[in-house]
């Protein structure tokens, strides 16, 4: 019997299937994958669901159900029957008409991560709790003004956030005319999601309950593990890197390479810079540049990483293979400038404010500004068509993600270090028992918005507040 089982993994570890290979290999921190999981497949980007004259009608269904996640079955929370659903993609000015279905035995809903949007009625509501068995009708109508970009979508239902976005509930939006930027040459590039999940297995599905961040966790890409991405040499390519993930930190390196960036939050920025690596935090995204090297391989890998003594610790681990092979393309160079952004460094304060996160790590409770989540309560109120300025304030000894809807904002510095800036975002690091001081416009839309941690395990535990923009 020993000399089968050697033989069937010395056979596992020869086999090719659709061009990839079953690889057996220890990655720090992760365990092997079990002979059932495939490893090398080429990147599969999403199925994308695009407007037509203007609009973009879709419908989604979120069940818990079994999905293929690199070869295995899983069971999970599956938008329209897949660990990575649908790409919604269309334009600036474009109306979205979502119909939405819930199949799950507990309440949830939609949030559409970084759109400019209102936070009203039928909208970007993440007040809002759609039933088991109800279908609710979202309809989005976009500003012409829209930033191109990468955005998600993802569950938002408190406190239930964290459990289904872990369980699978997230995918990929886009909105065109980030191209336009590039010179002529660039413009018909290929480009792919490289969209940041990542889950653990417990049984025979992926664990939702009692989450330990720190654990052993499969890192994957589009939902495979570490699937190839080929590039002809001096080839460019657009990547929109997003971490689409409930809780973890990546921090991406590709190896021998640098990331030329041309947008972040889904905000295109002044000017393209080149970036070694470059973190992403739970909710972040950044559109990049990659260039095909020399024929060879290459590996997309996150770095280990610690959000310090009271956090979580990440280990290194590869998530895919970059493949530089075939005829060579003439390399185009890249301007310096890139797009017009807004800057409100030299901007009117109307306003300023102070947001503290704390935590008592004890009985496992966040807090803003000394209060847990109340959504009947108002923590700040905002006037439209103003600019403030926050200081974020962290009183714990680990780091946060910080978020806000709506609006994006400008971050000016970190602990008391100028940053500089190359357009607005939406998220932002808030280090270990330090602070960010942040300037934000309030455009367009009123009502009832929301700040958190966007460690939805923190947000879920109370780290969110009320928004309340009003004329």
């Amino acid at each position: 019997m020993r000399y089968r089982t050697w033989l069937f993994v010395a056979i596992l570890e020869l086999l090719t299937v659709a061009g990839g290979y079953f690889v057996i290999r220890e990655v720090p921190g992760t365990p092997s994958p079990s002979s059932s999981e495939q490893t090398g497949l080429p990147l599969r980007d999403p199925e994308q669901r695009v407007s037509q004259d203007g609009v973009l009608r879709v419908r989604i269904a979120l069940e818990r159900r079994q999905v293929d996640v690199a070869g295995r079955k899983l069971w999970a929370m599956a938008y329209n029957g897949h660990y990575m659903p649908p790409t919604l993609r269309f334009r600036p000015g474009d109306r979205l008409e979502l119909a939405f279905e819930n199949r799950l035995g507990e309440p949830t809903n939609l949030h559409v991560h970084g759109l400019h949007v209102s936070p009203r009625g039928n909208s970007d509501n993440v007040l809002t709790h759609i039933h088991p068995g109800e279908t609710f009708h979202y309809s989005y109508q976009f500003p012409r003004n829209l930033a191109p970009g990468t955005y998600w979508y993802h569950s938002h239902a408190h406190p239930l956030s964290e459990a289904q976005v872990a369980g699978g509930a997230s995918g990929i939006i886009i909105v065109d005319g980030l191209k336009k930027y590039l010179p002529p040459e660039l413009r018909d590039i290929p480009e792919h999601v490289v969209a940041l999940k990542d889950f653990q297995v417990e049984g025979d599905g992926i664990k939702t309950e009692n989450l330990d961040i720190s654990a052993t966790t499969k890192r994957t890409v589009n939902g495979q593990l570490n699937p190839t991405i080929k590039i002809r040499p001096g080839e460019t390519q657009l990547w929109r890197l997003a971490n689409i993930s409930a809780n973890i930190f990546y921090q991406l390196r590709l190896q021998g390479q640098q990331f030329q960036v041309i947008a972040q939050d889904a905000n295109p920025v002044n000017r393209i810079f080149a970036a070694d690596t470059l973190l992403l935090p739970a909710g972040a995204r950044f559109d990049v540049l990659v260039r095909g090297g020399p024929p060879g391989r290459t590996q997309l890998e996150t770095l280990a990483y610690n959000t310090g003594a009271g956090g979580d610790q990440f280990p290194q681990a590869n998530l895919a293979t970059l493949v530089s092979e075939g005829e060579p393309r003439a390399r185009v160079p890249l301007p310096t400038a890139f797009a017009p952004t807004e800057d409100f460094r030299n901007a009117r304060v109307d306003a300023k404010q102070t947001v503290v996160f704390s935590e008592n790590q004890a009985t496992k409770q966040f807090f803003i500004n000394g209060k847990q989540f109340d959504q009947n309560r108002v923590d700040i109120q905002s006037k439209l068509n103003t600019v403030e300025e926050w200081t974020v304030r962290n009183e714990s000894n680990e780091q946060h993600t910080f978020h806000v809807h709506t609006n994006d904002f400008q971050l000016l510095s970190t602990n008391g270090k100028a940053q500089e800036s190359h357009g607005l975002q939406d998220t932002a690091l808030l280090p270990a028992n330090g602070e960010i001081v942040i300037r934000i416009r309030f455009a367009d839309y009123t009502g009832k918005s929301v700040l958190h941690c966007h460690i939805l395990q923190h947000e879920d535990a109370g780290m969110m507040a009320i928004l309340n923009i009003v004329k």
